[in-house]
């Protein structure tokens, strides 16, 4: 099983964000067949690495990646117009070549393993009772990943990205400390100037002239 990987109007795409800040209802994604050669190379391979696979949002490990050219991943999709809107519900996640599901539907259940409660309980029973299917139901039911030795269940995954949003977090908390001391650190280099304003000069006495 693999995340970060879906279609979109039947052509291949990578989720960069499965759910856009104040737009829950919409993605953000790139498609991967019309990347530039290098940058698709690129790009995948930071999506099949294990920090993509472990990161909550595929987002958050291409802004810590710099390419070989020396930018920012995340920052070379966006400046080359690679990062496109589209619906979750039209978005299609196949995890693996025999399993899918549309991405509203993860989204709505991912969030509430998030919040705890009942979704974590039913992927739990899931797990349990090796219940993610290889065929759908009915007509636009989506199937999901059947269990196989050695792949990540969904709520492991979840607790995964629920542990590493805590570890980064605190790195962030740090990252602001060490700044704020840098910050004042830079403060007590800065040369001192004298207040001229507030230098009072003597007063001038005039000449007594003699006759």
């Amino acid at each position: 099983m693999i995340k970060h990987v879906g279609k979109h109007n039947q052509k291949k795409i990578a989720i960069i964000y499965r759910q856009i800040p104040d737009e829950d209802h919409m993605a953000l994604v790139v498609y991967s067949d019309n990347l530039p050669s290098r940058v698709h190379d690129e790009t995948m391979k930071v999506l099949e690495s294990e920090v993509g696979q472990q990161a909550s949002e595929l987002a958050d490990a291409l802004f810590r990646t710099i390419l070989s050219d020396g930018t920012n991943a995340l920052t070379a999709l966006h400046n080359g117009g690679h990062l496109k809107k589209v619906p979750t519900n039209q978005v299609i996640v196949t995890p693996t070549k025999d399993s899918t599901c549309r991405l509203d539907e993860l989204n709505d259940i991912m969030n509430k393993i998030a919040e705890g409660g009942e979704a974590a309980q039913r992927l739990a029973e899931m797990d349990a009772n090796r219940g993610l299917r290889n065929q759908p139901r009915d007509v636009g039911e989506p199937a999901q990943a059947p269990q196989t030795a050695g792949v990540l269940t969904d709520a492991d995954i979840a607790q995964r990205n629920l542990d590493q949003a805590t570890q980064m977090e605190a790195e962030a908390n740090a990252l602001l400390a060490e700044a704020k001391r840098l910050r004042g650190e830079a403060d007590s280099f800065k040369p001192k100037t004298a207040k001229a304003k507030n230098v009072t000069k003597p007063k001038r006495t005039a000449k007594k002239t003699t006759a």
